[in-house]
């Protein structure tokens, strides 16, 4: 499976969600198209006698423009006095307009729609219109109940979120009050900065062979509290402690950078740019200080940007991380097809739990929007699996968990 597989096509089976109802628009249009007041609707009510449209003598449905008359002699006045040409009898200027003959003579219509009083100023303008579209369906959500997740989701989809978050809460601490004893932040002014690596060799285009990223030690241990934090997520999971310590090991190795920048994701402020980890800031500026290049750097910063636009939840975050764990594509993978179970069943509760706190608009493309996020990632993480390695060669810093589980190519 690619990872293009893993992100839609094993979804693309789940059923549309949250479709408009196709009798809204009807009944909006009749709503803003008609002026019958309240006392001429309890006037028809009490009346059981049947109506007759006072222009053809058709049914008629309601008083329209301040007229009884039938639907389509309602439609024709709203669209005869939003023309702006002179409508002309071709006969003698007295024809005598039933319900079978109506559309022979439009300017004979028209006079008889006006004798009996239809008013041009009662026509509501196309502004006025969608006002009032927005008015009946603000009033229908009120009607309607307010989603919950036990009416929507279901109980083991229930139980997979609440132990998702449960080890969130325990293994990510957002104030990183616990992350200490780092080596120190050493950031160099843009004057003095590091050469980079460059097709997996130092760039040393001005004779210097000395490299040194002045960031790396503190990335490199930034680094590897993430990915500790990471391992202690997944020990959490029931089904992640159920697999055999081989597949355990060969997902972890394959999720850790990309389950890292979900999670880093939680703490970027996209007003500033900056990764707000309690008391310590990083910008893109320190990964570059770090050794890693712009090719990583530059979609890096823009898959945060668009990741923290679509404002998720701590439970689609969780649920993120979740699918991200369990892909069944993973190199050495030995249990594959309990994996890609495992995996679905994340998706389809991220689905479902899209569909029931989000309201339309948002919530149409919302879940299409995320899987392309994690699709991004996947195509990162095999570039920073690399350039740690080749950062590694030049400057021996990184430390011997981020070796482990970057040291074999993804």
């Amino acid at each position: 499976m690619t990872s293009e597989d893993a992100s839609v096509g094993g979804y693309s089976e789940l059923a549309k969600r949250n479709m408009q109802d196709p009798t809204e628009e009807n009944f909006v249009e009749e709503v803003g198209q008609s002026c019958m007041t309240e006392d001429e609707e309890d006037e028809e009510s009490e009346d059981n006698e049947p109506k007759v449209c006072r222009v053809c003598g058709d049914k008629a449905n309601g008083y329209h423009f301040n007229a009884l008359t039938c639907e389509g002699c309602k439609g024709f006045f709203r669209r005869a006095m939003k023309r702006t040409s002179q409508l002309s009898c071709p006969f003698q200027n007295s024809c005598i307009i039933t319900k079978n003959n109506r559309r022979q003579c439009q300017a004979c219509r028209l006079k008889k729609c006006l004798d009996i009083g239809m008013r041009k100023e009662l026509i509501m303008s196309d502004e006025a219109v969608e006002q009032r579209r927005e008015l009946i369906q603000k009033k229908k959500r009120r009607r309607l109940p307010a989603p919950s997740v036990e009416e929507n989701l279901t109980q083991k989809q229930e139980t997979i979120i609440e132990e998702l978050l449960e080890a969130q809460q325990k293994t990510f601490d957002i104030s990183f009050k616990h992350f200490k004893q780092f080596r120190p932040i050493n950031r160099i002014s843009s004057q003095e900065q590091p050469h980079t690596v460059n097709n997996g060799q130092p760039n040393t285009s001005d004779g210097s062979e000395n490299l040194h990223f002045s960031m790396l030690p503190h990335v490199a241990d930034l680094s590897t509290y993430m990915i500790q934090q990471i391992i202690y997520f997944a020990k959490s999971l029931s089904e992640f402690r159920n697999l055999f310590i081989e597949d355990q090991i060969a997902l972890l190795k394959g999720a850790a950078f990309e389950i890292c920048q979900i999670r880093f994701n939680t703490v970027f402020n996209k007003d500033t740019g900056f990764w707000e980890c309690g008391p310590l800031q990083y910008d893109i500026h320190d990964a570059a200080f770090a050794g890693f290049q712009s090719h990583l750097l530059d979609p890096l910063l823009k898959f945060h940007y668009t990741l923290r636009n679509l404002n998720l939840h701590d439970a689609e975050y969780v649920l993120m991380q979740a699918i991200s764990l369990f892909s069944p594509d993973r190199p050495g993978l030995t249990n594959q097809h309990v994996i890609d179970q495992c995996q679905e069943d994340f998706a389809i509760t991220l689905k479902n739990y899209i569909d029931t706190k989000h309201c339309q608009p948002h919530s149409k493309f919302l879940f299409p929007k995320i899987m392309a996020c994690l699709t991004e990632l996947r195509t990162m993480n095999e570039d920073y699996t690399k350039q740690v390695v080749q950062i590694q060669n030049i400057q021996p810093d990184v430390t011997p968990l981020m070796m482990e589980v970057f040291s074999q190519p993804l």
